[in-house]
């Protein structure tokens, strides 16, 4: 479970270009369920990754992650609670590294457990097993290092990555946006395999309208720091990418009028 309350964010405070990033948020994702953000540019959707993974210090409210009040919590004690890939394939991975050694850097940041740090040989028949459900050949490649990889494949690896450890809570942070539409796809069914199978809460932001629409239980636009619209149940599964497209220009209209 998630909840973020009454969470607020000002950046450069009385200042001439002072912004509010966050504007007195609320949100709540019970646990198993897959939330889809949306939102212009500016509407906060970054913001609200970074204050939930602890990269951005909130001027007030809490993040409560699974009933536990995470907010003063550092960065890297919540890495053992959630787990979040980005846009950029770059991030997430050491690009140096072979893809065992990068899987097994996951497996131990996430595991609060004292463990083996050894690539034996159960542990590679493990990631092996888990590489080839993304149909990319990377199970054969378990000795390449990451920077020799495509952006496709490194973007399917930090995913791996991200969900091997199954996580409290996961953040896709525009994930496939960097990615042609066949390996996007690729890594979207993958998302959701792994998703389902592990039960796990997830928030994913993205700019794709037909992914807000195909994917999720619920969709949520942020619109200057806030939540401004919810769409669940029979309302989800009907909407189209008109629909959605619709509510961004209802939202231009006004700001249009209001000027």
């Amino acid at each position: 479970m998630l909840e973020i309350q009454s969470a607020r964010k000002v950046f450069y405070k009385g200042q001439a270009d002072e912004k509010t990033a966050l504007n007195d948020l609320n949100l709540r994702l019970e646990t198993g369920e897959f939330g889809v953000v949306i939102g212009s540019n500016g509407a906060g959707k970054s913001s609200m990754l970074n204050a939930i993974s602890g990269a951005l210090v909130l001027d007030s409210g809490k993040i409560v992650i699974n009933g536990d009040d995470v907010t003063a919590m550092p960065v890297h004690k919540r890495a053992m609670r959630l787990a979040r890939v980005f846009q950029d394939p770059m991030k997430g991975t050491a690009a140096s590294m072979t893809v065992a050694e990068n899987m097994l850097l996951a497996e131990l940041r996430a595991n609060k457990r004292t463990l083996r740090r050894g690539l034996n040989p159960a542990r590679l028949a493990a990631y092996k097993e888990r590489l080839s459900l993304l149909g990319l050949g990377l199970e054969n490649r378990l000795d390449t290092r990451v920077e020799l990889l495509s952006g496709g494949q490194r973007q399917s690896l930090s995913l791996i990555m991200a969900v091997g450890g199954s996580p409290e809570l996961l953040l896709l942070d525009e994930h496939t946006a960097a990615l042609d539409p066949r390996t996007a796809d690729i890594v979207m069914q993958a998302t959701i395999r792994a998703v389902e199978a592990l039960k796990l809460t997830t928030l994913m932001v993205t700019h794709n309208m037909q992914h807000a629409v195909d994917f999720g239980h619920r969709v949520i636009m942020l619109d200057a720091g806030r939540v401004r619209l919810e769409i669940a149940g029979a309302e989800k599964t009907s909407i189209t990418v008109p629909d959605l497209i619709g509510h961004f220009s209802v939202k231009t209209d006004r700001m249009f009028l209001a000027s």
